[in-house]
């Protein structure tokens, strides 16, 4: 690739690199006014790998009074470079990301403590020159995060300066505790004496003089409404639609990336070819009611995982799901159920995969202690990314699994949770092996034989898989857990599919053989044999109008379309059959 051609800045979040080192940029300044002119005291949450550091890292040295004199060296090429705010290089800006606190409970505290002082020793060296040159030394006189910030705000104020705080990633180490003790301990951090509310406190005590201005981010506003007592003056702007794009790409921004590689570089897919295989993983993302007949957005580090890998090597990446962001998405499986029940999060979890979708209000805040609650858990996977805002209905926002990168996740929350409620273990290594054999020898069979032998010889599933819905569910959730096929549910289009389409992977498999259309049937414990073959032929008669269909032949590929029949009658599959 030609030396002058834009790097992709995929995983970086040094805005001044990106930009110096001719990196591509989507250029988000223009929102800099925006938050400027909204409030001083600014909170704002969105799912984990969306740009939120990048941007912060950009707002950051936008008003870093130390940085004037590169002003122009550093924005004059983009928006706010023509269209400079009054507040432009006016502050001590002190950024703190706690995603670096990381630790054990035990050592927290410290950690805590040592991070900050770390960070607040490298502000005050860099801003020696304006604080006094004994900043430094007079620092170490004090221990804790909130002595250290509490006497640099003095220091500042006496010089009659002004700070813009920036905290990233606020509730990271809160929400690991949440992951990896319990609510007690959670608790002794945000409230009374709590180390993290009282260093919040002394960040509040000073923001009627010396801290101007806030930008506070994260996941989820959980600590937040734990913390309010504490910390009540950063206004939530987090489902505001005039902000909705402010993190992530838009279509028209994933476009134009593209379209800047294809002008400058060989490549063997068009521009729309290569939207039409992102969209499907990436897109239809909205974080607004407001906002729903404006272009959704893409998931900005999913997208830029996907063109480092295709510029490489001009073909689409076998996995196009990024590992880091699996990683992130493993978090949230402690709060789908808390012992060996079937809880009524799990059931949340089922509904999305069975539905594709549920209705709820969207909690703008939620202690630490109702967070299993379900009304607050779907408010927590909308928060992570899970769900997003698809339309409305009878007044709640309908929340919608976005895209397939999401839907590999959840079918492999229910694999986790069918695993540990019923100790259902499906060797995943005979199922990858199985379904290779399906892909390439249409030896289909022995495939749903497995997983139903499995089901069958479990007892204590039996009380939550009994049913159409939740026998469908199973099925759908070991197919799409190997990556021979996309397992597309009847959900994913209004075109009519069939209970489960499996389709080929050509892009990365293209000597696939075989793809399946699979109709699962339903019948009560006591249904009688009258009623199973009725079952079967209603199953048969639709899978080949399924077939004939104009999605199927195209969505199909080069393979061999396979239609099959499932007919369970309570947990026991009684009919499998090929039409």
């Amino acid at each position: 690739m030609d030396a002058a051609i834009k790097k992709i800045p995929y995983g970086m979040t040094n805005f001044e690199s990106i930009i110096s080192d001719n990196y591509y940029y989507v250029d988000k300044t223009r929102h800099i006014a925006l938050v400027e002119d909204t409030s001083r005291f600014f909170f704002f949450v969105r799912p984990r790998r969306f740009g939120k550091s990048l941007f912060l890292n950009m707002l950051g040295i936008y008003y870093d009074i130390n940085k004037q004199d590169k002003f122009e060296e550093i924005f004059g090429g983009l928006y706010i470079g023509k269209h400079p705010t009054p507040n432009r290089n006016k502050y001590l800006v002190l950024k703190l990301n706690f995603s670096s606190v990381a630790t054990t409970l035990e050592q927290l505290e410290q950690k805590f403590n040592a991070y900050c002082k770390m960070v607040m020793r490298a502000f005050a060296k860099d801003n020696s020159h304006l604080l006094g040159e004994d900043i430094v030394e007079e620092l170490e006189k004090y221990d804790t995060a909130d002595e250290v910030l509490g006497f640099l705000c003095l220091s500042a104020q006496n010089k009659r300066l002004k700070m813009y705080l920036i905290l990233d990633e606020y509730d990271n180490f809160a929400n690991n505790i949440l992951v990896d003790y319990d609510n007690e301990r959670y608790h002794n951090i945000t409230h009374d004496n709590g180390f993290f509310r009282g260093f919040l406190k002394v960040v509040k005590d000073y923001s009627n003089s010396v801290i101007e201005r806030i930008f506070l981010t994260g996941v989820s506003p959980v600590t937040m409404d734990d913390l309010t007592s504490g910390f009540n003056i950063a206004d939530n702007y987090s489902s505001n639609s005039v902000f909705n794009n402010m993190i992530g790409f838009n279509e028209y921004e994933v476009r134009t990336l593209i379209d800047y590689y294809k002008s400058r570089t060989e490549l063997p897919h068009t521009t729309d070819e290569l939207i039409g295989i992102m969209k499907p993983w990436y897109d239809n993302y909205c974080f607004s009611t407001k906002s729903l007949d404006e272009p959704s957005m893409y998931n900005s580090d999913m997208v830029l995982y996907f063109m480092n890998r295709y510029l490489l090597n001009k073909h689409i990446p076998d996995n196009m799901l990024d590992a880091n962001i699996r990683t992130d998405y493993n978090k949230l499986r402690h709060l789908i159920h808390v012992d060996k029940i079937f809880g009524e999060n799990a059931s949340v979890v089922q509904e999305i995969v069975e539905n594709g979708s549920t209705t709820g209000i969207i909690a703008d805040s939620f202690p630490a202690e109702d967070i299993v609650k379900p009304r607050n858990f779907k408010s927590l996977l909308y928060y992570y990314g899970m769900l997003t805002i698809s339309g409305m209905e009878m007044g709640e926002p309908v929340l919608s699994v976005p895209n397939r990168a999401v839907r590999e996740q959840l079918y492999g929350y229910m694999a986790d949770i069918y695993k540990d409620t019923a100790d259902l273990y499906l060797e995943i290594d005979k199922l990858v092996d199985l379904m290779k054999r399906m892909a390439y020898k249409g030896e289909w069979e022995n495939y749903f034989r497995y997983i139903a032998d499995r089901l069958n010889g479990q007892s204590c599933i039996r009380d939550f898989i009994e049913g159409e819905a939740y026998v469908k569910t199973f099925i759908l959730s070991y197919l799409g857990l190997t990556h021979y096929y996309i397992a597309r549910p009847e959900y994913e289009s209004n075109k009519g599919y069939a209970d489960i389409f499996l389709q080929p992977r050509l892009l990365q498999l293209p000597d696939m053989a075989y793809s399946y259309c699979i109709e699962v049937k339903y019948a009560k414990r006591d249904a009688a044999d009258m009623e199973i073959e009725k079952l079967t032929v209603d199953a048969k008669t639709q899978l080949k109008q399924y077939a004939a269909s104009e999605w199927i032949l195209q969505d199909k590929g080069t393979t061999e379309l396979k239609s099959i029949v499932l007919v369970f009658k309570g947990w026991k599959l009684v009919k499998v059959e090929e039409v």
